[in-house]
């Protein structure tokens, strides 16, 4: 498993439950929880399977070089991350292979940016043409916020080489999704349908993050409407990927917005999402090494038994994020195997940013902290695990929205 994060542990732990797993680089958390870490590249590692876990490895062409090993390998090529490396690139793909998306325009000069802001109608909707981390989007009402976002983008101040092309969209109305979907070269298969909280405060207010929480399955999301994206914007991808002669083995992770006039791709990104990642894996569980088996070596079923339960991950982040973060505050309530707040019924916790101080004691170690997932046979069931476990875990400064998967829960049926 390669990456640090709380989707590598989720996914590590996971895998754990039908092979032997290492992870590299990992962090303090994982492998303070029995899974080995090390700081060997994979590259110099040797394992049945690879699994590539953040998008930077994957647009650098870490899976080309494992694959060039004779490795096995879950992650697409450099060719195939080119969708999450670049969203111009992405755009292009889309109008060739007919998905519905978002009307947009790629600029890198910025009066030609705001004459096309200034043709559109409220809100506006500013990207980075490359990686920012989830970070790099805008969406406001306000014409000048747009036109200073835009501007900083552009003079490489907000995200450096990463901003210096932006694509500028309409917004679409409706409420998002994101569908993971496991592709082996040929085959799709999509996972339960899932929604993250990208902005850090409550009620979606304040800035944009990496993810600040996720439930799954989404009740308003039904077989039929998974159908319908499947049919409307997975399947004409993989045609356009075999027509250029890309063989994607990994994750699509589709950002759909559910507009009034049918699902809308939002953008795409070619690994296991985070959040999201924290509350799918727990619901197919020991599954999940079978499944990324058959992505890599091109043998993927065409069904998936739907999964039973709900899963609510709740972001613990440090002070600060997402604008900056603040290390090295203790964090209380995990015990030196996190048994406090697992000890309630169907909580897991995945590290994402943690340390050990000098007495062996948890510490933050970056932006997002800590993923407080819990399972429950329903919505509400899990949330309320979640929050309670994430009610016992403290650090000075600790962030965490209130309200993750609280509107669903109202709904389900």
């Amino acid at each position: 498993m390669v990456g640090s994060g709380a989707r590598e542990h989720a996914l590590a732990w996971a895998m754990s439950k039908s092979a032997s797993v290492i992870v590299t680089p990992g962090n303090a958390g994982i492998a303070a929880h029995g899974i080995t870490c090390t700081a060997t590249p994979a590259t110099m590692l040797d394992a049945n399977l690879f699994v590539i876990g953040p998008e930077q490895p994957l647009v650098e062409g870490l899976a080309d070089t494992l694959r060039a090993q004779g490795k096995s390998v879950v992650g697409p090529g450099k060719d195939g991350a080119q969708l999450e490396g670049s969203k111009a690139f992405m755009k292009e793909f889309l109008a060739a292979s007919g998905v519905p998306t978002a009307e947009f325009g790629t600029f890198r000069v910025l009066d030609e940016a705001v004459a096309y802001l200034r043709a559109m109608n409220a809100p506006y909707v500013i990207k980075t043409d490359g990686l920012a981390a989830g970070k790099g989007v805008l969406v406001t009402s306000d014409f000048d916020e747009a036109c200073a976002d835009v501007r900083d983008k552009l003079s490489g101040e907000s995200f450096g080489d990463a901003g210096t092309t932006v694509i500028i969209e309409e917004g679409l109305d409706g409420p998002e999704c994101s569908l993971l979907v496991l592709c082996d070269g040929t085959n799709v298969l999509s996972l339960a349908a899932a929604q993250d909280f990208k902005r850090v405060g409550d009620g979606d207010h304040g800035a944009n993050t990496g993810g600040m929480g996720a439930f799954a399955p989404m009740p308003s999301m039904t077989a039929s409407h998974v159908g319908q994206v499947m049919s409307t914007i997975l399947s004409p991808t993989v045609h356009e990927l075999t027509r250029r002669s890309i063989d994607f083995r990994g994750v699509l992770y589709a950002g759909i917005m559910l507009t009034s006039k049918g699902p809308k791709l939002l953008e795409y990104n070619v690994r296991f999402g985070d959040p999201e990642t924290e509350v799918l894996v727990p619901l197919y569980g020991d599954r999940v090494f079978d499944l990324l088996t058959r992505v890599a070596s091109g043998s993927l079923d065409h069904e998936l038994a739907p999964v039973s339960g709900s899963a609510v991950t709740v972001v613990l982040a440090s002070h600060g994020y997402p604008a900056a973060s603040r290390h090295g505050d203790v964090i209380s309530g995990l015990g030196p195997d996190g048994q406090l707040a697992t000890a309630i019924d169907g909580v897991l916790i995945f590290h994402a940013g943690t340390g050990l101080n000098d007495v062996g004691q948890f510490v933050t170690a970056g932006g997002r902290v800590l993923a407080v997932t819990a399972v429950g046979e329903s919505l509400g069931q899990a949330r309320r695990r979640a929050y309670e476990a994430a009610s016992l875990i403290n650090f000075e400064g600790k962030v965490m929205r209130t309200d993750i998967a609280r509107d669903a829960d109202k709904g389900e049926k």
